[in-house]
């Protein structure tokens, strides 16, 4: 790829403060409110600040030669990439699983500008280092491209959802949803928590809380193994429901079906996000399995 035809793309969202301002018109009302909850906004303009910078630092190393464009997480939908982008993710790790739906073989980077407010896990790159990391195209070393696996949902009416850590199948309040789960020739009727199917990346995430209350020692997918793992979270069993189906692995090619059995609620989202779901109400059916697509995520060596 030539560094000067390769665009970049600088994804961010809004900041904790921004996000404040925003809901009630000016920073004098969002810090009232904090205020008259006996919060202080002190720690959320830091946080601003430390982003802030961490951006500008991350867009001053894009080469002069080197076009690049700004995109709003909110704007994604709405957006056209190219195929030979270099799309860079500057902010929280959320932020990659919210891009990477919608990228198909684009080389994506994540830029951790507050390494004192966020982890770290997806986004690995500091500001000062996106300079060698946007030249790895051309030959530098320390660098090695990921190719983490996303779990794919596909309806019997043909929409689909993607996500890099994990589906949640269920009904939408999060309590009581039936639904028969089919996995090869065994086949159950659940009245649960809902289902979470999970990619290597998630098992980090949500999964590991589910891991952790019960226990479980099988070992779990790695970011790039073409395996995904599901939990059903809390199943009751009943004269007409059963338990035993309630943790397994699907490794390539193996699809895990669920037949919806709830009326009204059911919903299919990815990685958290609530409004970005498929309703998923009696009569509909969903085959869950490993994507054909990759995120050829760029990690330090």
């Amino acid at each position: 790829m030539s560094q000067g035809r390769t665009r970049v793309v600088v994804v961010t969202r809004p900041t904790p403060l921004e996000l404040l301002i925003h809901r009630y018109g000016t920073y004098g009302q969002a810090r009232f409110y904090l205020a008259s909850r006996g919060q202080d906004i002190i720690g959320l303009e830091a946080n601003h600040e430390r982003v802030s910078q961490g951006l500008a630092q991350s867009i001053a190393a894009i080469p002069e030669n080197q076009s690049y464009v700004r995109v709003s997480r909110d704007e994604l939908d709405r957006f056209l990439f190219a195929p030979d982008d270099h799309v860079m993710m500057v902010g929280q790790d959320g932020l990659v699983p919210n891009v990477a739906k919608y990228l198909n073989g684009q080389v994506a980077l994540g830029v951790n500008p507050d390494p004192s407010s966020y982890d770290g896990v997806l986004c690995r790159h500091a500001p000062s280092n996106v300079a060698s990391a946007l030249a790895w195209s051309h030959g530098e070393a320390g660098f090695r491209i990921e190719q983490r696996v996303l779990a794919e949902a596909t309806l019997d009416n043909g929409q689909t959802l993607l996500a890099l850590n994990e589906l949640f199948i269920g009904h939408a309040s999060h309590q009581s949803a039936r639904y028969r789960l089919k996995l090869g020739d065994r086949s159950e009727r659940h009245s649960s928590s809902g289902v979470i199917v999970s990619t290597g990346t998630g098992v980090s995430g949500w999964a590991r809380s589910i891991v952790g209350q019960r226990r479980i020692e099988a070992a779990l997918p790695g970011p790039e193994e073409p395996r995904l793992a599901w939990f059903v979270r809390e199943p009751w069993p009943s004269v007409a429901t059963q338990a035993s189906l309630d943790f397994g692995q699907a490794g390539a090619g193996v699809v895990l079906e669920i037949d919806s059995e709830m009326s009204d609620g059911g919903v299919i989202f990815a990685d958290g996000i609530e409004t970005d779901r498929i309703d998923f109400h009696a009569g509909r059916s969903v085959r869950i399995q490993e994507s054909a697509r990759r995120l050829r995520l760029l990690m330090p060596a």
